[in-house]
């Protein structure tokens, strides 16, 4: 699971930067580059603030930073081939790009 990289993906995609973000998400830019270079594990609480500033659900915001290694081997196939499709319809509702 890439977290943190989606998190800085996202954020960059709604035209935050490092340290505006930071301090609506009530931490310190210190602290955000550590979770977005995943150097850091937010708790729970803190994730529930991040995916409300980026106007995400925390669930999609888990799916969006899973990867094929997240998946169990025997439904890896389906994921790689579902997987795109499904974050670029999650993109058309919840971002303001067509990548995540």
């Amino acid at each position: 699971m890439n977290l943190g990289g989606t998190i800085k993906l996202l954020r960059q995609q709604k035209g935050f930067n490092q340290k505006d973000f930071a301090k609506k998400c009530s931490i310190t830019p210190t602290y955000l580059s550590q979770i977005e270079t995943n150097q850091k594990e937010p708790n729970l609480s803190k994730l529930h603030i991040i995916s409300n500033t980026l106007q995400l659900p925390l669930p999609i915001l888990f799916f969006l930073a899973l990867t094929a290694d997240d998946i169990k081997p025997d439904k890896r196939n389906a994921y790689e081939v579902l997987g795109p499709s499904v974050k670029s319809l999650i993109n058309e509702f919840f971002t303001n790009s067509k990548r995540v």
